[in-house]
Order: C-alpha cells, then sequence, then structure tokens
C-alpha cells in the first residue's frame, strides 16, 4: 500500500471517530445527575431506558480513559471517564467484588453478578482509568478484579450456571480470548509472572482446544478436550469471535516476536472471512453451524457492526505484520460494505444491526449490548494502524 493510499485511509478512520462517533457519546451519553452513562439511545441520541448495563458502563470508562492516555490529553475525555469510574466503584460490585451485571439509574442493582464479562470489562477500564488519572485506588481496584476472574475462570458464572454439571460439559472460547487482551491491558499493573502464564494459557486454549485444524477456524464452544460436541452449541461458529480473538492473537505475538503465531492468527482470520462471508448480499454473518445446519439463533443472517469492526482491525493488524494482499483485498471488501451500511452521516455514530440484506433492522445507536466501545476502538486502531503504514506512527 502507498504511503498515499495509507493517508487516506488514516484520515477517514480519524475524522469519522473524532467528529461523528465520540461527539455523539459526549452529547447524549453523560448522565450528570447520577453518575454514568445512558447507553439506550435512538439514532438522533434519544434516552429510551435508563438502565445501567454494567459491561457497557466500564467500557465507556476505558475508552475515554483509552483516549486521554493514547491519543491527548483533554480534561474532558477525563471528566467523562471519572464520571463512570465513580459511579461503578460506589455502585458496581456486591459485597465479594463481583461486578452486578445490570443497574438502574440510580445505581441499585437489578441482575444479579451472573456474567464474568463485567468483571473483565471494570478490569480493563479501571487500569486505564487509574493510569490516566494517577489512582492507586483504581489500579487496586482492577487488579483485585483481574486476579478474581483468574479464581472464577472454570466456573465463570459459579452459582449462576443454569447447565447441569456431568452431563454435557463444554469450554467456551469467549473468556480464554478476552483474558489475552485483558492481560495485555493490565500488563503495567500485573507481575511479569502472571502476565506470561495466563497468556502461555490463552494461546494453548485458544490456538490449541479451539481451534478446528481441519477447518482453519475457531469453534465457540468445544468439550474440555477440544473434542467438537454433536449439539447446537457444540456446531456453533461465531465469525465475529473467531475474527476479534485473532487479532488478540496477533498482539501477544508482536510482543513476543512470534511470528509462527502471527501468520496462523492472520490464516485463521482470512479463512473466517472465507467461510462467514455472505456471498449473495455481502456482509459477515453473525452465527453459523460448522456442520451447516441450522442455526439455534433466529438472529443468525444478520449483520452486526461489531462483527465487521473486528474484522476491519485484524485484516489491516494483519497487513501490516505480514504485508499480504489478500489481507489488503478483503479489508478494502469489508470496509466498503461496514461504512455503505452501518456508518450514519446524519446524526453520527453507527447503526448497529443491519438485516441479511444490509438494510437498517433496528435505527438505534446503543441498547443493552451496543455502547460506546467497539466503534471508538475499532476507528482508533485502524487510524493507528494507517497511520504507521503512511509512516506517522511511533
Amino acid at each position: 500500500m502507498s504511503w498515499d493510499k495509507a493517508a487516506k485511509y488514516a484520515e477517514v478512520y480519524r475524522k469519522e471517530l473524532f467528529e461523528s462517533v465520540m461527539p455523539f457519546w459526549d452529547e447524549y451519553s453523560v448522565d450528570s445527575e447520577f453518575g454514568g452513562y445512558f447507553t439506550c439511545l435512538n439514532r438522533e441520541g434519544e434516552v429510551f431506558d435508563t438502565d445501567k448495563f454494567v459491561w457497557l458502563q466500564c467500557r465507556q470508562v476505558w475508552t475515554y480513559a483509552m483516549l486521554y492516555n493514547r491519543c491527548e490529553k483533554r480534561e474532558e475525555w477525563l471528566e467523562v471517564a471519572n464520571n463512570g469510574a465513580d459511579f461503578l466503584a460506589l455502585h458496581g460490585m456486591d459485597g465479594e467484588g463481583n461486578w452486578y451485571f445490570a443497574l438502574n439509574r440510580e445505581g441499585m442493582p437489578l441482575v444479579q453478578p451472573y456474567n464474568i464479562f463485567s468483571d473483565c470489562f471494570a478490569a480493563m477500564a479501571f487500569a486505564q482509568y487509574g493510569l490516566a488519572c494517577g489512582s492507586e485506588k483504581a489500579i487496586d481496584i482492577a487488579s483485585k478484579t483481574y486476579r478474581n476472574i483468574l479464581r472464577r475462570k472454570d466456573r465463570p458464572k459459579g452459582k449462576y450456571t443454569k447447565a447441569v454439571d456431568g452431563t454435557r460439559d463444554m469450554k467456551g472460547m469467549a473468556l480464554p480470548m478476552i483474558l489475552a487482551n485483558l492481560t495485555l491491558e493490565l500488563e503495567e499493573v500485573l507481575s511479569e509472572d502472571e502476565v506470561e502464564s495466563t497468556l502461555d494459557m490463552c494461546i494453548d486454549e485458544v490456538m490449541g482446544l479451539f481451534l478446528d485444524e481441519r477447518k482453519g477456524i475457531l469453534y465457540e464452544n468445544v468439550g474440555p478436550d477440544g473434542s467438537h460436541v454433536d449439539c447446537f452449541d457444540g456446531r456453533l461458529i461465531n465469525p465475529g469471535h473467531g475474527i476479534e480473538s485473532m487479532w488478540f492473537m496477533m498482539d501477544v505475538a508482536k510482543r513476543r516476536g512470534d511470528k509462527e503465531l502471527i501468520e496462523r492468527a492472520v490464516q485463521v482470520v482470512l479463512n473466517t472471512l472465507e467461510y462467514g462471508w455472505d456471498e449473495e448480499y455481502g456482509g459477515i454473518f453473525y452465527f453459523m453451524d460448522a456442520e451447516g445446519r441450522p442455526p439455534q439463533q433466529l438472529e443468525w443472517d444478520q449483520k452486526l457492526w461489531w462483527v465487521h469492526l473486528e474484522a476491519l482491525v485484524g485484516l489491516i493488524k494483519g497487513y501490516n505484520l505480514t504485508g499480504r494482499q489478500e489481507c489488503l483485498d478483503w479489508f478494502e471488501r469489508v470496509h466498503e460494505y461496514a461504512f455503505g451500511g452501518f456508518s450514519d452521516p446524519k446524526f453520527g455514530e453507527w447503526f448497529g444491526y443491519l438485516n441479511r440484506r444490509g438494510e437498517v433492522l433496528m435505527p438505534l445507536k446503543g441498547g443493552k449490548w451496543k455502547g460506546c466501545f467497539h466503534v471508538p476502538r475499532g476507528l482508533y486502531l485502524c487510524w493507528r494502524e494507517f497511520e504507521n503504514l503512511g509512516g506517522e506512527g511511533e
């Protein structure tokens, strides 16, 4: 890729991030009365529900603190991060340090801490926020939460697990996948032994248990020994998760200078796109069945914002690390689809959900599952990767 082309892409992503996406959250999401953020926002930014979902609250703290730390020391960004961090520190945890899933607007708990991903994003948020403001309390929250995650990782839902033990035991990829990224996020506040041992475990599980060498793609759930279980969950392929986990692996491999792991991860991204791309209407399917059977998820053929952003990140990182032309070709294909379908130049931010044909299915900008995270993170990472390609990065 020429420097001129890289610079043009860098400007597209920078402009989308700072002139469309972040102003939307700046203006509409901050709850200045009770703290925290509104995430249930319609196309125009109007609040349609005031419940506060803890993982989305945490993700927004992380986003604003990350931009403050890695982009520019804007006091307004730190103030927004502080608004969420104070709210979460006061209301987000139960007495044992587990993070609730949902709170009401005032901060009273609504949903028990059954979902360990609230904890994962809390650790990310408070680590990044602590680095931004120099808060030892925030760093302490992050490190204690991280270690609590490690204690819970073999049974992440604890007493809230619905499955009966011993009948059909399976492991999910989501936790070891996110732990790889989370560990790199917390590297500055963890010991070297903690970092390296956890990264080793994540690589072993993601690339060993969940990667199917024959198909070259990742299964979402496998037996404890990595075997495939013939049921809905056992056949489930989540292309977005597969691609996202691979750019996490690329980051780990780059840090370690592991060229073989980089090549494997890039190839899995390309395999997953070949497998999950909708050749009829374009875009990446949400869910698929490994054997081509009907998935249990009725929304399987929807096209989701985060899936395409993770693909963009994985592809441009893969191109930067390997120079493989297939990465750039796929990037341009996904870029055209994503900006043509999800980006909303009229009101800002991105739509979250398109139907199979690429039409806006729901015009919301945020809700229970979509908040201020995947869009700004993806745009930021692509912008930085293109700056590096154009010779402007560090």
